[in-house]
């Protein structure tokens, strides 16, 4: 890894927009209005009053594989999406224009045998009113570039779930179509629809998009916790502990805690966690 190079790139503020189309579109693709005369999930996805979720800040202005460029060096096969986390500001409109800032704000060198944490953060911006909207950040592991050093103030780890019962339990059956509808969302990566493409990397089959199962668990966490009040959620953050596969069970746990809701996931076919340290911090309510 060329760490002088990571520090000093001059990322490209990126202007795009979105309309109602794609709100509704990122909504059914996470799984939404099972149940079509659902009338508190149908303002996702209906264009009357419509609301986005927190977690479609994931896929907006999304600055493409920009770690993959040769300048960085990056053994970039080696590279796995470690966490993902977002400060929510103000909700989303349902439909913008958009400015996306980005930046790397740390890099945590681990040891040359250890790897790397990258520190990503994309900030967006309603492009129209200069409002910042939420700053969204991924931990980038590049397992195969440690020993370069590092720089930056590396975040707050993510907390450990409490070890009693959950305060509620939310199961969320993924469709086998799952995949091939989030990647519409603007991820067209290969691993995610091709068989082939999927077994060359590794899996068995194609896997489901780590940020479409972290919309999911914000989705179940509105739904369970938050009786759909977008306006509550003041962040969400999530490590990514094993793949899920579509058409997998989620099962989601929550615990409620004094500033917020800590959660995990378990793909309950194979008992496998594939989600861990997840937390949502609240704004509390009047």
């Amino acid at each position: 890894m060329n760490l002088s190079a990571i520090r000093e790139h001059d990322f490209k503020t990126k202007r795009v927009s979105y309309e109602d189309r794609d709100t509704m579109l990122y909504a059914l693709s996470l799984g939404l209005c099972q149940d079509p005369q659902n009338a508190s999930e149908l303002p996702f996805v209906y264009e009357k009053d419509l609301q986005a979720l927190p977690s479609m800040s994931a896929v907006l202005a999304h600055p493409g594989p920009w770690v993959t460029l040769s300048q960085f060096e990056v053994n970039y096969l080696k590279l796995l999406h470690g966490e993902q986390r977002a400060v929510f500001h103000q909700p989303l409109p349902a439909s913008a224009n958009l400015r996306g800032e980005f930046r790397v704000s740390a890099v945590q060198d681990k040891g040359a045998e250890k790897g790397a944490l990258v520190y990503f953060d994309k900030l967006l911006y309603n492009a129209d009113t200069d409002d910042h909207l939420c700053t969204v950040s991924a931990t980038l592991f590049l397992r195969a570039d440690g020993g370069a050093g590092g720089f930056g103030e590396v975040p707050d780890a993510l907390p450990n779930v409490p070890d009693r019962s959950p305060d509620f339990i939310d199961e969320i059956k993924t469709s086998r179509r799952s995949a091939l509808l989030y990647r519409l969302n603007g991820d067209r990566n290969p691993i995610h629809a091709h068989p082939e493409m999927a077994r060359k990397a590794g899996f068995e089959e194609p896997i489901l998009h780590g940020l479409c199962t972290y919309g999911i668990c914000g989705y179940s966490l509105l739904r369970k916790a938050l009786d759909y009040d977008v306006t509550r959620m003041g962040s969400l953050g999530l490590r990514f502990s094993s793949p899920v596969y579509p058409g997998e069970t989620l099962h989601i746990e929550g615990w409620n805690t004094d500033n917020g809701i800590a959660f995990q996931a378990i793909a309950a076919e194979r008992e496998k966690l594939v989600i861990s340290n997840g937390f949502a911090g609240l704004f509390q309510v009047d």
